[in-house]
C-alpha cells in the first residue's frame, strides 16, 4: 500500500511517510503496547537531546581554546586539534553508525553511543595531557555520530505506531541540531568561565544519561534480528568498505582544512586512491556497507544530498564569514558578536514548526522550493553589509537569513527520508550529516580565499556574489528534484 501525503488524520492513510526501519508496521517486540500520540513527544524529546550532543560539542568547545593553551602550554596550531579530531571523526562516522543503526538496531545503537558518551566525558574530566584529551573528543564524536542516524531510523517506528506525520518529529530532531549549535558557545563560555575546561566533558554526563533513559524507557524495541556466527556479522558488515570509506573521509578532509602542513598534497593522493578502492570494494561486495549502485538508481536521494551541501556552503559562508567580518571591520567584541549572531539561530529553530506544518499541508517539495528561492533572496541581501555593519543591520539581515535555513533543513531531511529505503534510514541519515560537514568545509575553504588579505567589507562584497551563486544551485537542485514515496 502507498502512503498517501496530506494531513495527519484517522485511519490507514495517515501523512508523511510512515514506516519503520525494517519497512513493516510494529517493529516492537510481541507484547510491547503502542506507545500513542500522548508518549511521541517524551519520546523524540528523548531522541532530541541525544542528536544535541554533537553540535552542541562541536560548538562550545571553541571557547576553551585558550583555556587548553595556558593549562597545557600549547601553541594555537596545536591546540586547534582538539576541534579537528572531532570534526573529522563526526563527519567519517555518521554513515557508518547509521549502518550500525540499520544492521543490528536502532534503539540499541543510540544506547551504546550514549554509554560511551558518559563514560568518556566522566574519565575526560581527569586527562594529565592534552593528547588524552584528543583521544577523549574521537570518543565522544564516535559516540554522539550514534544519535542523529539512530533518531532518524527510530522515527519511522515511533510514527507509524502513533499514526502521525514524520515531519514534526523531524523537526524536533532538527531544532535540537540548530539549538545546540547555537547554545554551544554561551553555554561553553559560562562553564569554561565558572569550572574550567573539564566542565565541557562533564557537562555530557548527565545528558548521556537522560538521553540514554528516555530512549530505553519511552521508544519500541529493536526488530528481533537472526543469531549469527561473529564471523559471519563481521564478513556482512563489510570492514574493509567502512575502513575505506573512512579513510577517503578523514584524507579528503583533512587535506582541505590543512590540518597537517606540508602534507596536503599527499593526503589528496590518499583521499583519491582511497576512494577508488572504496569503489572497487562496495561493487564487488554481496553484502556493501554503502551499496553504490542503488545509491546511483536513486536520483531523488542524490538530488537531497547534492542540495544540502550546496546549501550548507552558502550557510556557513554566513556562519563562519560574518564573524570575521565584524570583529576585523567593525570592530566587535567576540561577545557582541555573538549576540548578534543569535537571531539567525533564533529564528531557525523558531521557524522550524511553522516549515513541518508547511510540508504537511503542501508537500516536501513545493516547501523545498520556496525555501531554496528565500535563500538567494536572503544571500542577494547580504550585501548590504557591504556598505553599513551596524549592529542592527547585523541582526536584521542574519534574521532572515535563518528564514531559509530554516525552511532548507527541514525539508531536505524530510525529502531525504521520503526518498532513501525504509530500511536505509540510517546510513541515509548519516550521509546527510556528512554532506553537512562538505557544504561547511567548503566554506571555510571559500572564506580562507577570499579574506584572506583580511576581512573587509569590500572583500565580502566578493564573497556575496559566490553565496548568490551557490544559492542558485541549491534553487535548480531543488527544482529538479522530485520526492519518491515511502512504502508502507
Amino acid at each position: 500500500m502507498r502512503v498517501r501525503r496530506g494531513r495527519c488524520g484517522p485511519g490507514p492513510a495517515y501523512a508523511g511517510a510512515i514506516v519503520n526501519t525494517t519497512g513493516r508496521r510494529g517493529s516492537g517486540s510481541p507484547g510491547t503496547s503502542s506507545p500513542g500520540p500522548r508518549r511521541l513527544g517524551p519520546s523524540v524529546a528523548a531522541l532530541c537531546l541525544g542528536t544535541v550532543l554533537n553540535p552542541l560539542n562541536s560548538s562550545m568547545i571553541a571557547v576553551a581554546l585558550v583555556d587548553f593553551q595556558r593549562h597545557f602550554a600549547l601553541d594555537i596550531a596545536t591546540v586547534t586539534w582538539v576541534i579537528t579530531s572531532f570534526y573529522l571523526c563526526s563527519a567519517a562516522m555518521q554513515p557508518v553508525m547509521g549502518r550500525f543503526a540499520d544492521r543490528f538496531g536502532a534503539k540499541r545503537l543510540f544506547i551504546t553511543g550514549m554509554a560511551l558518551v558518559v563514560v568518556t566525558c566522566a574519565l575526560a574530566t581527569f586527562a594529565p595531557s592534552f593528547a588524552l584529551v584528543c583521544v577523549a573528543r574521537v570518543f565522544m564524536a564516535l559516540g554522539t555520530a550514534t544519535a542523529y542516524p539512530s533518531a532518524v531510523a527510530m522515527v519511522g517506528a515511533l510514527t507509524a505506531r502513533a499514526q502521525v506525520s514524520s515531519t514534526r518529529p523531524l523537526g524536533m530532531i532538527q531544532m535540537a541540531n540548530t539549538a545546540g549549535a547555537a547554545v554551544g558557545p554561551v553555554l561553553g563560555g559560562v562553564l569554561v568561565g565558572v569550572f574550567g575546561w573539564p566542565a565541557l566533558f562533564f557537562v555530557n554526563v548527565p545528558l548521556g544519561l537522560a538521553a540514554a533513559a528516555g530512549v530505553l524507557w519511552l521508544t519500541p524495541a529493536d526488530p528481533p534480528r537472526e543469531r549469527k556466527p561473529l564471523r559471519t556479522i563481521v564478513i556482512e558488515s563489510d570492514v574493509p568498505g567502512i575502513v575505506l570509506f573512512t579513510a577517503m573521509l578523514v584524507c579528503a578532509l583533512t587535506a582541505v582544512l590543512g590540518a597537517i602542513p606540508g602534507a596536503t598534497w599527499w593526503l589528496a593522493a590518499g583521499a583519491l586512491v582511497s576512494m577508488a578502492a572504496f569503489g572497487w570494494r562496495e561493487l564487488r561486495c554481496p553484502t556493501p556497507f554503502l551499496d553504490l549502485r542503488m545509491l546511483g538508481r536513486n536520483r531523488p536521494l542524490i538530488l537531497v544530498y547534492a542540495a544540502f551541501a550546496v546549501f550548507n556552503g552558502v550557510y556557513y559562508c554566513a556562519f563562519y564569514g560574518l564573524p570575521e567580518l565584524l570583529q576585523q571591520s567593525g570592530g566587535y567584541s567576540p561577545a557582541v558578536v555573538g549576540l548578534l549572531m543569535l537571531p539567525l539561530a533564533a529564528v531557525s529553530v523558531v521557524g522550524t514548526p511553522f516549515a513541518a506544518r508547511a510540508i504537511d499541508r503542501w508537500g516536501v517539495r513545493t516547501v523545498m522550493l520556496v525555501g531554496s528561492a528565500s535563500l538567494v533572496a536572503a544571500a542577494g541581501l547580504l550585501w548590504l553589509l557591504t556598505l553599513s555593519i551596524a549592529g542592527a543591520v547585523v541582526a536584521v539581515l542574519l534574521a532572515l537569513t535563518g528564514i531559509p535555513y530554516c525552511i532548507v533543513s527541514i525539508a531536505a531531511n524530510q525529502g531525504m527520508y521520503a526518498s532513501a529505503r525504509p530500511e536505509d534510514s540510517g546510513v541515509a541519515a548519516g550521509i546527510l550529516q556528512t554532506s553537512r560537514y562538505l557544504g561547511a568545509i567548503s566554506a571555510t575553504a571559500v572564506i580562507g580565499v577570499v579574506f584572506g588579505p583580511g576581512a573587509t567589507q569590500e572583500h565580502w562584497g566578493v564573497m556575496v556574489p559566490v553565496m548568490v551563486g551557490l544559492a542558485v544551485v541549491t534553487l535548480a537542485l531543488a527544482a529538479v528534484w522530485r520526492p519518491r514515496e515511502r512504502q508502507a
